[in-house]
């Protein structure tokens, strides 16, 4: 079922956001070589404990997932996709990390994920990095009334093919309100004028996943959860919680 929002529950769902964005900004703040994986989580409950929130991924046991989440953060690194499990390996010089984080606050999520790199970054790196924030920006001005979720995909999914970067494209953003993860999927790929209108009210999560050697396969780690790209390419991940109105699309996780 998909839910639509009125304005005070999307003000609602802009203060769960603005404790997603602080919680991305301190973990981004401590990211330096030497600091754990484990590190940046605690960075990330600390944040949490002094807004009174929760975390909608601790714990989180999806019916695919061999063990429930340990963390409050998804910390994947260098050619992990999406969903690293935070760990005491540390971070050096030149990584490239994806930080995924939620937040509920008064019963309201936000979701929101950022990639940047420790320390000195690659051309390439970069280039990735800043390809994957503009097909999340495509994908947000794409987000309006009278457009569709195909619309959304079709707008993310050019930025990849432009730069030939790879689209992991049957993972992508979701619906978002009293729960984490709710109707409708939000694909990564689309066709113009396709699938579900959008309508004010509507909030969802848009997060384009790109990997640099331009392919789209990958596996599993042992750990059930982590996503790595099969060839050893570097990823990048980036995501905001938004909502759609008649005045356009209103980022809720930015600070």
């Amino acid at each position: 079922m998909i839910e639509l929002k009125t304005p005070g529950e999307i003000e609602a769902m802009r203060a769960t956001g603005q404790v997603v964005a602080r919680a991305l900004e301190a973990m981004r703040q401590v990211s330096a070589p030497g600091v754990s994986l484990l590190e940046l989580d605690e960075a990330g409950r600390d944040v949490l404990r002094e807004a009174g929130a929760t975390s909608p991924f601790l714990g989180y046991h999806p019916n695919w997932a061999p063990s429930p989440f340990p963390g409050v953060v998804c910390a994947s690194v260098n050619d992990a996709i999406v969903h690293g499990v935070p760990n005491a390996s540390q971070l050096r010089d030149g990584d490239l990390v994806s930080l995924d984080f939620g937040a509920v606050l008064d019963g309201w999520c936000g979701d929101s994920a950022i990639s940047f790199i420790v320390g000195e970054g690659s051309a390439t790196d970069l280039t990735l990095i800043d390809a994957t924030r503009q097909a999340l920006e495509a994908g947000i001005a794409a987000a309006t009334v009278g457009n569709t979720i195909g619309d959304i995909g079709h707008a993310v999914d050019a930025v990849a093919r432009k730069n030939r970067l790879g689209n992991l494209a049957d993972h992508g953003g979701h619906g978002i309100g009293r729960e984490m993860h709710m109707e409708p999927f939000v694909p990564n790929q689309g066709r113009r004028g396709k699938g579900l209108p959008l309508t004010a009210g509507l909030t969802i999560a848009i997060e384009p996943m790109f990997i640099a050697d331009g392919r789209s396969d990958y596996t599993y780690d042992d750990d059930g959860w982590t996503i790595r790209s099969t060839h050893g390419a570097r990823a990048a991940h980036f995501e905001h919680t938004i909502a759609v109105t008649e005045d356009g699309p209103v980022i809720l996780t930015a600070l």
